[in-house]
């Protein structure tokens, strides 16, 4: 560091001190038991046991429709904060990071590698906390593969993200959207 420069500092704070996420001891807890039920009873149940899968989530307070089909390697972070509605596929690998509220609607497709992230730093404050921000995906969507949605995103009915396409915006209704960030380029007719 230059010893001319004014007190130039980039420093955030004391690490014992940082804490991005705040979480209360009883989010902490569900926390932690939920990652150790998600890397054993979930994560190693065979795929045809959609039932088991879903009565995991049900009991970390997920919202969950009984034909949702989800794969075993689906990592849900705060499930508690998840609601899923009927004939919902979740593909292989998807990321579905809920710390604010995230709604998938009826007939919604989410490919695989997919990532649905809610949180994001408050990048305007030196402790760069992390926001929690809702994410709204409506009825008939397709994400398709390695796709990205960003925290504040509300994806209307009948919507394609394409593959390896970021949402940072609110998408259009029966739109083809496509790109980083994703804009509507068509309509899409299923």
């Amino acid at each position: 560091m230059n010893a001319n420069a004014p007190n130039a500092t980039t420093e955030v704070g004391d690490l014992k001190q940082r804490q991005f996420l705040k979480l209360t001891r009883t989010e902490r807890f569900k926390s932690f038991v939920w990652s150790l039920v998600r890397l054993t009873l979930f994560r190693w149940s065979p795929p045809p046991l959609n039932g088991w899968r879903r009565f995991l989530l049900r009991i970390f307070g997920c919202k969950i429709h009984s034909s949702v089909t989800m794969a075993p390697s689906t990592r849900i972070e705060f499930p508690w904060n998840l609601n899923i509605a009927q004939n919902v596929v979740i593909a292989h690998r998807v990321i579905i990071n809920c710390t604010g509220q995230v709604t998938i609607g009826t007939g919604t497709l989410i490919s695989q590698y997919a990532h649905l992230c809610t949180g994001t730093h408050d990048y305007t404050k030196r402790d760069m906390n992390i926001l929690r921000c809702p994410i709204s995906i409506g009825k008939n969507v397709w994400i398709a593969a390695d796709a990205f949605v960003g925290p504040n995103v509300t994806i209307a009915d009948g919507s394609l993200l394409a593959a390896r396409s970021s949402a940072f915006h609110d998408l259009p209704a029966g739109q083809v959207c496509i790109g980083e960030p994703a804009k509507p380029t068509r309509p899409w007719n299923q």
